[in-house]
């Protein structure tokens, strides 16, 4: 089983420009190829691989600049493979023509291999607990804040930097899966804006509406980035406080909704939600900032991941099951329900009192099981 841990760390100014240079190289093999592929197909017709492309970065473009030389030679591998995979998404339907990266809005990011250094047992990435270092292709060894130890091969190492100026390394690593007791307990789960997530229990998790809590903070700060110059340093320290709040927003939010689905996923062995059409939410003005704040995709993303690594069942059901409309006693629909401000109502049919958001978990609960029987 494969899994990522991500620590931060502190390159020295020596180190800190070897990352950058990398960051432009790969960006630059990136647009060559692409530019290259391209014009190869609009000419001549020809279809070129991933590996021809790979050869031409070693056969010419590497002869061409110097520079090149530089930089892990994984680095600039990675980045050509990147391109290919875009490359035939676009052939394939799946998104638009890759577009070229700008130094400005591309996300600066490189990944490198685990390589063993020569004919001896040491590897080109290792991580020192004791000494608290990680050790990164050309870099060397960098300070790190080795947050959390694993025992696993590592297969791959990612080095980014967040628009707040902060270093990462995200550690591909080949661990064992451990076998999880299986537990007898089902649960549905809706999810919602007051209240983030509804069991079918009725316990409420609520939300923290993390973007309320720094809304005028940030408004005021980006007032003042509207009165710098566009490119000097007081506007690049004005747009670094700006990407610090929004860094802190993203980190509560995530924090948050790993403690949600950690608790859901150790509980329960299946876990039952909706298949919410999030895109077409947010085209309601009114209610996009809210859903927005939400982070409902990221939750279903953890919770199906940690399903697979836990051995847990995650299921979705369809988009237009009346979850909220129907009595899960004795299956009476009731459309007045379709009104949003009605929160709770008894069942014309067998009297029972529901909570809305509980019915639905309930209903969402028995939908799922159904599909599993």
């Amino acid at each position: 089983m494969l899994k990522t841990y991500r620590y931060r760390i502190y390159p020295n100014k020596k180190q800190e420009e070897q990352i950058q240079k990398t960051f432009g190289c790969c960006r630059f093999v990136y647009n060559q190829t692409l530019s290259y592929r391209k014009e190869m197909y609009e000419t001549n017709g020809k279809s070129m691989s991933k590996y021809d492309c790979i050869n031409y970065v070693c056969k010419v473009l590497k002869k061409q600049y110097e520079w090149l030389k530089d930089v892990d030679k994984w680095a600039l591998e990675n980045s050509v493979k990147n391109m290919d995979t875009a490359y035939q998404n676009f052939f394939n339907r799946k998104t638009g023509f890759p577009k070229f990266k700008e130094k400005r809005y591309t996300k600066k990011s490189y990944t490198t291999n685990c390589d063993k250094c020569g004919s001896g047992e040491k590897y080109n990435i290792e991580i020192d607990t004791i000494k608290g270092m990680i050790k990164i292709p050309k870099v060397k060894w960098v300070k790190a804040k080795i947050s959390r130890i694993f025992d696993g091969k590592i297969k791959s190492a990612t080095i980014s930097q967040v628009p707040s100026g902060k270093y990462f390394v995200s550690v591909l690593v080949e661990e064992k899966q451990e076998e999880r007791i299986k537990l007898n307990k089902k649960i549905g789960i809706d999810l919602g804006i007051k209240d983030l997530v509804i069991t079918s229990d009725g316990e409420k998790y609520n939300n923290p509406k993390i973007i309320k809590i720094y809304e005028k903070k940030l408004a005021k700060e980006q007032k003042r980035l509207c009165k710098k110059n566009k490119g000097s340093n007081n506007w690049e320290k004005q747009r670094i406080k700006i990407a610090r709040i929004y860094e802190k927003i993203h980190n509560s939010r995530v924090d948050n909704l790993h403690k949600i689905s950690h608790k859901l996923i150790n509980e329960n062995q299946v876990i039952v939600s909706e298949d919410l059409t999030v895109d077409n939410m947010m085209k309601n003005h009114n209610l996009s900032k809210a859903i927005s704040d939400c982070g409902w995709y990221e939750l279903t993303r953890q919770i199906k991941y940690k399903s697979e690594w836990n051995g847990r069942s995650y299921i979705k059901i369809g988009k237009f099951v009346p979850t909220s409309q129907v009595c899960n006693v004795c299956g009476y629909k009731n459309p007045d329900i379709k009104n949003l401000s009605i929160r709770k109502w008894i069942c014309p049919k067998c009297g029972n009192m529901h909570d809305r958001d509980i019915n639905a978990a309930k209903n969402i609960l028995n939908e799922g099981l159904k599909q599993i029987s």
